[in-house]
């Protein structure tokens, strides 16, 4: 692979730094942005990006989105990241990196007209109903039921860990529409509005203090047949393309190492307890440098993936092993960060004396979900020892 830039690639970086240095509010820089206290400022934020052309880089022309090559969202992700700005799609990032993507593909004339411009605009917000208290890495086997009841369907079930379900106007559902044949044949995929009467959304507090999961319970709950999403019975085919978009994120490798870059200048401020920890604890010196290695490979990683693309292929186990790597990774740098840190590395986000803003500290309980969330650890590992190594299942 050839790391370098064209010179076309270089001038593109260019811009965006350029964009990003003029109309990014600085209370959005720094890689410490939360949400919900940061609202205001995304959406306008988001506003300037959306008038560039940029919310949805990847996506077509027209369908509104900037049709960026592959390479060309890669710098594009890159900077953004290395500026410490957030990302265009940072509110509404399930609609815009997946739901979007899904509904392009996959949906009707009618879906797209009317999702899809307000979807770039930020106008709607989505949530995915995934998971099940019974079907999380297994998710073939769930059973919440779609029910064709004349020109409607009639659902039923729960779902569990929805992200930012409390928030959204729309769930993009996996549903069983057939109990009678194997499980991964049943499925289909539906638009669900979520004021539709009968959903009951409640809340899920995370161990970090922060209401971003919820569950959510179908009583009942009917739409008109139209809200199916492509063929019936075919929804996890399509599912299995969504979570591929989902394990694709390139964006990660650049965090990671702006992550490790602040601990080593932790690490060297001659202010901070963490010279004297460097200073006296020599299996810490050498825990904070295999951090630095690891984020090259995940960068190596990454850039694999991007590489693929690029040249029209479709990574299916290597974005599992970016995946697997990745969040794995995630967590060691939380920990590593909160042990450089000694006595100050627990304390919470707010404190005037948590180094890093607490973002380590926040990370170290936050990242615990990394391996889990998107597909499991274990998930990720069997998909690559059966598809890349071709291993036999267990």
């Amino acid at each position: 692979m050839d790391f370098r830039f064209t010179s076309e690639e270089e001038a593109f970086r260019t811009e965006v730094h350029d964009f990003i240095e003029k109309d990014c509010p600085k209370e959005l820089r720094g890689g410490d942005v939360s949400f919900f206290e940061q609202a205001g400022n995304l959406f306008a934020w988001r506003k300037k990006v959306a008038q560039k052309g940029w919310v949805a880089p990847a996506w077509p022309k027209e369908y509104g989105g900037a049709g960026m090559s592959i390479m060309e969202q890669f710098i594009y992700s890159m900077e953004t990241a290395r500026m410490r700005a957030p990302a265009p799609i940072f509110i509404g990032a399930l609609a815009v990196a997946v739901i979007g993507p899904t509904i392009i593909i996959y949906g009707s004339e009618e879906q797209k007209k009317k999702h899809i411009p307000k979807i770039l605009a930020g106008e709607e917000m989505w949530c995915q109903g995934f998971s099940e208290p019974g079907s999380g890495s297994d998710l073939a086997s769930l059973q919440t039921r779609a029910v064709k009841d004349g020109d409607d369907y009639v659902i039923n079930g729960q779902k569990i860990w929805t992200t930012l379900a409390h928030m959204s106007q729309y769930m993009l559902l996996l549903a069983r529409t057939d109990p009678d044949v194997p499980k991964h044949k049943g499925l289909s995929y539906f638009i669900v509005p979520m004021n539709s009467p009968g959903v009951t959304v409640r809340p899920l507090m995370n161990m970090a203090g922060t209401h971003e999961f919820n569950e959510v319970f179908f009583d009942n709950v009917r739409i008109p047949a139209q809200n199916l999403v492509g063929e019936e019975h075919r929804g996890w085919y399509q599912a299995v393309t969504t979570l591929d978009i989902e394990r694709s994120n390139i964006g990660s490798a650049v965090g990671q190492q702006q992550n490790v870059e602040d601990l080593i200048k932790f690490a060297r401020d001659n202010q901070s307890d963490g010279v004297v920890r460097i200073k006296s604890d020599p299996a810490l010196r050498t825990e904070l440098a295999e951090r630095y290695l690891e984020t090259e490979v995940a960068m190596s990683l990454s850039s694999r993936v991007v590489s693929m693309q690029s040249k029209g292929m479709i990574p299916n186990y290597e974005a599992s092993a970016v995946k697997l790597y990745s969040m794995e990774l995630n967590q060691r740098i939380a920990n590593t960060g909160v042990r450089l840190m000694g006595l100050y590395g627990p304390l919470a986000r707010g404190s005037r004396l948590s180094p890093m803003k607490g973002r380590m500290s926040y990370a170290y309980i936050r990242n615990v979900a990394n391996t889990i969330e998107g597909g499991t650890s274990e998930v990720q590992r069997n998909i690559v020892a059966q598809r890349g190594l071709g291993l036999p299942r267990e």
